[in-house]
């Protein structure tokens, strides 16, 4: 018997599943955030190829990019269990709002640029994301 026939033959709503896709969306925006806050707050990539290298590792000792990196690991977790409970092509359009947040989140806490063309694109995600979810 295959996940979404069980999902369907139980006619209810899978709580722990929509919980465990919910983790992944925070955790995954958290990681996006910090790790864009955080390179924000350098004086950008050097121009050597040494350099770039050198500069990248040295980032690991940063303990929000450390977060930002156990966040994206504890996503992964998260993920790997939502996949016991819904097939991709269900589970993953939701993953689609990781956009979203991470898009309105970064205009209102990084301060960063909102155009007309982000804001209609992401009206098509979610649109698009309500007819998956009721399919």
């Amino acid at each position: 018997m295959n996940i979404k026939h069980e999902r369907k033959m139980n006619g209810r709503f899978d709580m722990a599943g929509h919980i465990y896709i919910l983790l992944t969306l925070l955790f995954t925006v958290y990681g996006q955030l910090v790790l864009r806050w955080q390179m924000a707050q350098t004086r950008g990539m050097p121009e050597g190829g040494g350099d770039k290298l050198l500069f990248l590792f040295q980032q690991f000792f940063n303990p929000w990019i450390i977060s930002a990196l156990l966040s994206a690991f504890l996503a992964s977790l998260a993920w790997m269990a939502a996949m016991t409970r819904f097939e991709l092509n269900y589970a993953y359009p939701f993953m689609s709002l990781a956009f979203v947040i991470v898009m309105v989140f970064s205009v209102v806490f990084l301060n960063e640029l909102l155009t007309i063309q982000s804001v209609i694109g992401t009206i098509m995600v979610v649109g698009g994301l309500i007819i998956i979810a009721r399919a």
